[in-house]
């Protein structure tokens, strides 16, 4: 059961130490009933674990080759028992593979930059303005055509001195733009779509950018401004509703109450905040003139308090600019007027912008949702293509091509019945053949994202590059382990650990719980290993005051109660006396050391800065524990006790043979 630990905690540790020095020449070390286990794989797992390792006698190599075989017999024993095909185990393998092919999945240096160039563009807030010309993602050509030649125009109108703001509102088919004349406030990295941000950052102040193209469609961006990042903010408010603008969202019952509401008071939202606000200087609880009277009822009931935000965050510039005027030292602003109502708002906390080292977690995670994982997805595809190179069948990709119907575009095409004469290689990667029957199975899960992409052999087309890439991707995580050995390594200790694991639980740690009558005899057989010391039956009282001690002494021996004895001297505030009762063995650092060993109490004891009294009420003398008293020690040697049978048992059940010139070999290598 050792070597099952050591190896699980190896696992724990990740694939931090796969570096092992000089390679060991693989040979075949042993075999159990024919299958071979080889000297590298004992001396990488002996490597790993040898700083591990506290048992001295566990490295040395014929010790821990015994220990070696012992670990291969137990999973040559569970994959005996089939235990690799329980669903738990199936489930645990899959779940731990998918986390740790995680960082071999993905282009590590592209989405490092990524995260260094989002990092670089947060140190800055952005005010942009733009002008949208949609276009559908999969528009035809001709219509791709008209929407640049259109955005063109108005780049060239804005150069040429137009106003900006009016030209949004002319041609911008952004519905905003009517209202904000384009303006999308100040923001900063994971704000907006990947390309329209970079477009934003490489556009200097003042300046219109070329035409950008994401899945709305083309804009032009002009940049009217920039500033430092300003973090993040914490604050309360306290609001007081516009009534048209309250009304305008309410039901039919809701604007009832309103106008009922509104006949019974003469003051105008502005009024009541400023009443509000005169109270606040008055001294009344922040908090509590939220809970009263505040008309944000998501906020109210918590005091005012919103959720801490970032510039462009909110959907009112007015606000944010006044709460982040507000500090420590200005901590309530006046009454203020958004396109909501009438606030105040209280200033809690400032969250500046952390360092890049505090950020990679959660950047990481940012660029793996954003649309700029593209370029991840991407760069690896890119790889997979140069590295497994595909040779198409264009003959049977356009016999594909021609079985997929306009149905497509309503999602009623099928498959044909008769798959036979697309049952051939499409391509192949390695070895491995890729059917056309494959690929007509992927086109009709797809066939509902056909969209307007017309003709259907252009969208077949594509399908059947992202169908490449798809196979690609499947394919190099599939072979992982032979790509990248240390993977290899690593997935086969954990598969082994699983299987150990399921392995002990059956045969030994439930045995060793539920066999009462094996753990009973394993202990009459073995009292000698739970024996007690000499023991006192005490209760202790201390104080780092030698007089309260002597008072404590003198109640003691009138035979006060322990109760008794600390409340005479402790308060709720200061505790001068401790107490401390019960049975403890000879050597016990809770005994002063000059206690003598007999019944009765104690003089007052002084020791380091601590004063003792001490009433002895029993000295126990040596002897056997009890097996209840024992019980923990006794089932863990049970346990291991089973486990040292067991691997007997197991050696006679499996055949195995050593390749002692192999050994010899890896023992001169490693003590190299």
């Amino acid at each position: 059961m050792k070597l099952v630990f050591k190896i699980v905690t190896v696992i724990a540790l990740g694939v931090s130490a796969l570096s092992f020095g000089q390679q060991i020449t693989k040979k075949e070390l042993f075999t159990i009933d024919g299958k071979p286990f080889y000297t590298d794989e004992f001396a990488r797992i002996y490597k790993k674990n040898l700083d591990l390792v506290k048992d001295e006698s566990q490295k040395d190599l014929d010790q821990y080759m015994q220990l070696f075989v012992g670990y291969k017999l137990k999973v040559s024993k569970a994959l005996k028992l089939k235990l690799e095909e329980k669903e738990s185990y199936q489930n645990e393998l899959k779940n731990y593979r998918t986390q740790l092919s995680k960082s071999y999945l993905t282009d590590s240096k592209v989405t490092q930059a990524l995260v260094d160039e989002a990092y670089q563009r947060l140190q800055k807030e952005i005010r942009a303005s733009h002008v949208l010309i949609t276009l559908d993602e999969n528009a035809s050509p001709e219509d791709t055509l008209k929407a640049y030649k259109k955005i063109v125009e108005v780049r060239e109108k804005a150069l040429k001195g137009e106003d900006f703001g009016s030209l949004a509102q002319q041609y911008s088919l952004d519905p905003s733009a009517k209202e904000n004349k384009g303006d999308l406030g100040f923001f900063s990295a994971f704000r907006m779509i990947y390309a329209f941000e970079s477009a934003a950052y490489k556009t200097p102040i003042g300046q219109i950018s070329k035409p950008v193209r994401t899945r709305f469609g083309y804009h032009v961006i002009k940049v009217a401004d920039a500033r430092e990042n300003r973090g993040e903010i914490s604050v309360a408010h306290i609001m007081i509703l516009n009534k048209d603008a309250e009304k305008a969202a309410a039901t039919p019952e809701e604007k009832a109450k309103l106008d009922e509401k509104a006949s019974g008071s003469s003051q105008t939202p502005e009024e009541i905040i400023r009443d509000i606000y005169k109270k606040l200087q008055q001294g009344e609880p922040f908090e509590e003139l939220a809970k009263q009277f505040s008309e944000d009822k998501s906020t109210a009931g918590k005091g005012g308090v919103l959720n801490r935000f970032s510039s462009g965050q909110l959907s009112s510039e007015v606000f944010e600019n006044v709460a982040f005027s507000l500090s420590k030292d200005k901590p309530v602003s006046e009454p203020f007027q958004s396109e909501y109502g009438w606030h105040i708002i209280k200033f809690i906390d400032k969250y500046p912008l952390k360092s890049a080292k505090e950020m990679q977690v959660e950047l990481e995670n940012k660029v793996g949702k954003d649309d700029r994982s593209r370029l991840i997805v991407n760069s690896l595809n890119e790889k997979l293509r140069k590295k497994y190179a595909i040779k198409t069948d264009t003959k049977l990709l356009q016999q594909v091509q021609a079985a997929v119907t306009d149905g497509i575009y309503d999602a009623t095409w099928k498959v044909p019945a008769d798959t036979k004469p697309y049952d051939k290689k499409l391509f192949a990667i390695e070895n491995e053949v890729v059917t056309g029957t494959s690929l007509l199975q992927y086109l009709d899960i797809k066939q509902k994202s056909a969209g307007s992409t017309k003709p259907k052999s252009k969208w077949v087309s594509n399908m059947y590059e992202n169908f490449v890439d798809q196979e690609l991707n499947r394919y190099y995580n599939d072979h992982l382990e032979q790509e990248f050995p240390d993977f290899g390594f690593v997935m086969q200790e954990y598969r082994d650990g699983l299987l150990l694991f399921d392995l002990m639980e059956k045969e030994i740690w439930e045995r060793s719980k539920t066999d009462t009558l094996g753990l009973t005899e394993f202990y009459n057989r073995n009292k000698a290993n739970y024996q007690w010391k000499k023991r006192l039956d005490v209760v202790i009282y201390s104080s780092t005051k030698e007089d309260i001690m002597q008072k404590v002494h003198k109640m003691v021996k009138k035979n006060k109660k322990n109760e008794e004895i600390k409340n005479a001297f402790n308060t709720k505030d200061k505790i001068e006396v401790m107490s401390n009762q019960g049975t403890f063995q000879e050597g016990s650092d809770a005994l002063p050391k000059q206690l003598e060993w007999k019944e009765g109490l104690s003089a007052v004891i002084h020791e380091g800065n601590y004063y003792f009294v001490v009433q002895v009420n029993k000295v126990l003398p040596a002897g056997d524990k009890t097996l209840e008293e024992s019980r923990g020690k006794v089932v863990n040697d049970y346990q291991q006790f089973l486990e040292q049978n067991w691997v007997s048992d197991l050696k006679k059940e499996f055949q195995v043979q050593l390749n002692q010139e192999a050994f010899n070999a890896v023992r001169k290598e490693l003590n190299r």
